[in-house]
């Protein structure tokens, strides 16, 4: 899409709607513990640490970045998974207006992808401080590097669409909100359980549909780490909460709830239609219309509530407001099955992009023969 020196402009002048300055800083207040028995831990959390050591990657070899993007519809998606497709705005544009609002709602979409890969990458240093066992800082540690990994491959793949969006307000309140509380579990409900599983399910959306390649590429090997960054949490507070007091889980069963529900909510886009000068409240209702909206906002909650379910936070309150999502039935979903998943399908990205490099380089070599060889 973009020409090559339109790609060496600063990222931050890739902003078409104003930040709150170039810095974001949250007071803090906690401990940092240190854990000198260096005992070797749970099983599981050091099977856990393992896969992260060896599953390392890097964004700048794995992934082809010379690949192109449609600028009529950068990740090719369906129009259905555009929230205002059926908007009589949206139906009366041309084709090259319809392409300009793909594209930033694609950019907007990714850049809260991005946004919150730097929370999560804030929040696993933070993990790493706080936690009392080491096992867990152990995981914690690998799970750092993979944010900043894929804070870098966003915003490699942002640099494409040559429009970027500064976070919106729920998901920075929920990062901040996070980050305050000084209890090292609540950062990992907050970050690991409700942002990084709702993420996945964002992923897989463009995982799943995306036509473009890349697109669907960064966001399968983005998912192969995040599902295993889930799987620490869920092992973790599995542990942990059954150790605390009745009114200790209703308090965070509270704060799950409030946190669902902002995360549900922050894809209303407000600040994206305004940038386009589209009808706000037409494209609100479109998106609350829309049936694949509709089910996209409601399978959001497939990676979350499993999880919920299994670390126990399992209580009135957590049920009757899941219920009144419409969320309940993913109460049943195997959630290791899903990581399994994960990992398979960007095992096939690589299998893929390795037979097409070994087409490419015979051929190559057959051009290099003789024509009576060849």
């Amino acid at each position: 899409m973009a020409d090559g020196a339109a790609r060496q402009q600063k990222f931050k002048d890739l902003y078409v709607l104003a930040t709150d300055g170039a810095k974001w800083t949250i007071d803090q207040d906690f401990e940092a513990c240190f854990d000198w028995t260096y005992d070797d831990g749970r099983a599981a959390m050091m099977g856990l640490y393992e896969k992260g050591k060896e599953m390392q990657w890097n964004a700048q070899t794995r992934i082809d970045w010379s690949q192109e993007l449609d600028p009529l519809n950068p990740q090719g998606m369906p129009d259905e998974s555009l929230p205002v497709y059926a908007a009589p705005c949206f139906m009366k544009m041309n084709e090259t207006e319809k392409g300009e609002v793909r594209r930033h709602f694609q950019a907007w979409q990714l850049s809260q992808f991005m946004q919150g890969e730097q929370g999560a990458l804030i929040c696993a240093a933070k993990i790493v401080t706080q936690v009392p066992d080491c096992d867990s800082k152990f995981y914690a540690a690998t799970q750092t590097i993979d944010e900043a990994r894929h804070v870098e491959a966003y915003k490699k793949l942002l640099t494409k669409f040559d429009a970027v969006y500064p976070i919106t307000k729920p998901l920075a309140e929920l990062i901040d909100q996070t980050l305050r509380d000084s209890r090292w579990d609540m950062t990992y409900l907050g970050m690991q359980v409700v942002i990084e599983g709702l993420a996945l399910a964002s992923f897989g959306t463009i995982r799943d549909h995306a036509k473009n390649a890349l697109c669907a590429q960064v966001n399968a090997y983005v998912m192969q780490d995040e599902s295993r960054h889930v799987a620490f949490g869920r092992l973790a507070l599995r542990d942990y909460y059954p150790q605390l007091t009745q009114a200790e889980r209703d308090e965070r069963e509270e704060f799950l709830l409030e946190a669902s529900y902002l995360m549900r909510d922050r894809f209303d886009a407000i600040e994206l239609w305004q940038n386009l000068g589209l009808p706000i409240q037409e494209c609100a209702e479109a998106m609350y219309t829309s049936g694949f909206m509709e089910r996209f906002r409601n399978s959001l909650f497939s990676r979350i509530v499993p999880i919920v379910k299994d670390i126990g936070l399992w209580g009135p309150q957590v049920r009757e407001g899941y219920e009144k999502m419409g969320v309940m039935g993913y109460a049943n979903v195997d959630a290791q099955k899903l990581q399994d998943e994960d990992d398979t399908i960007a095992r096939d990205f690589d299998a893929r992009n390795a037979e097409i490099a070994r087409v490419i380089a015979r051929a190559g070599a057959n051009q290099g023969q003789p024509a009576e060889a060849a």
